[in-house]
């Protein structure tokens, strides 16, 4: 299976499409093809689960987009220019189906990781809320509720949240107006 099937984004071929394609974009489809099924499955749903905390404020910005495309590049060993198509990719569909998809792509990560995987998958998930200096409430639900979806334990959560403590909103003073 592709990894543009399993995201749903898999184009009808028509003479059009093919012949606006350019050159980078091919070959990069087809080394994503060419990949292990799942491997390929592992790195959409990963990436979309990051998007999935990006996407949390309603809002994702360059530097979420950065820290995911990182990401995915040292978990997949991507290049560059494929893990942004994949983020890229993850983004869209977070934007498009996230309300419908969420919990079913969790509980998908959640049958193929490790508990490794998942607390490593939960340190990027606060590195992409962080970015900006600066986790609000809406991230930091929504990495609970990711925990809870991988059957991760509270205290889990809490370990990997300490790490980014100092850039949870509801930990900063207020300013005063």
């Amino acid at each position: 299976m592709s990894l543009y099937r399993f995201l749903g984004l898999e184009k009808q071929a028509d003479s059009e499409t093919v012949s606006t394609e350019t050159e980078t974009v091919r070959k990069i489809t087809q080394a994503l093809n060419q990949m292990d099924p799942q491997q390929a499955r592992y790195i959409a749903v990963f990436a979309y689960i990051l998007g999935r905390v990006a996407h949390a404020d309603l809002e994702i910005s360059e530097e979420e987009t950065r820290e995911m495309e990182r990401s995915v590049m040292e978990l997949s060993q991507l290049p560059e220019e494929q893990a942004i198509i994949v983020v890229q990719i993850a983004k869209t569909q977070n934007v498009l189906f996230g309300g419908t998809e969420n919990y079913l792509v969790t509980r998908e990560f959640n049958k193929m990781a490790t508990q490794k995987q998942k607390i490593a998958l939960l340190h990027c998930l606060f590195a992409v809320s962080s970015t900006d200096e600066n986790i609000s409430g809406a991230e930091d639900r929504q990495i609970r509720q990711i925990t809870a979806e991988l059957k991760l334990e509270h205290k889990d959560f809490i370990a990997v949240r300490s790490d980014y403590r100092h850039h949870l909103s509801v930990l900063k003073k207020k300013k005063d107006v």
